[in-house]
């Protein structure tokens, strides 16, 4: 069974910096886009970053210039660089994955989230 694992989360004072990792484990035949999603306390869910396999990544507007998404298509894993963090950024972040696995059609997955916490 595909799963997906964050973590580097925590806690962090506004201004500074924290690396998210998000680990696919599984029988995995082919990995396409890959994305960052984070949620805070009484909102919807909403896309940070996402990446496709071969091309460019695309980021919500309110983190572009201090969050940067990147991949490494060997080990299958996806990171979030997030830096100048401010307080909104606060939220469980999720890695998603579209996967697919041999002889199986493209599937959407979800890791069970980490917290960041920005605050002083």
């Amino acid at each position: 069974q595909v799963q997906l694992v964050e973590s580097g989360g925590g806690l962090v004072q506004p201004g500074g910096s924290l690396r998210l990792s998000c680990a696919a484990s599984g029988r995995i035949a082919s990995i396409y886009t890959m994305a960052w999603y984070r949620q805070a306390p009484g909102k919807q869910r909403e896309l940070v970053a996402a990446i496709p396999s071969g091309g460019s990544a695309n980021y919500a507007d309110s983190v572009k210039g201090r969050f940067t998404i990147s991949r490494d298509n060997v080990k299958n894993t996806v990171s979030l660089q997030m830096n100048s963090l401010k307080p909104e950024d606060t939220a469980v972040y999720y890695c998603n994955a579209n996967i697919r696995q041999l002889s199986t059609p493209i599937l959407n997955y979800w890791g069970q989230g980490t917290q960041v916490t920005v605050s002083s």
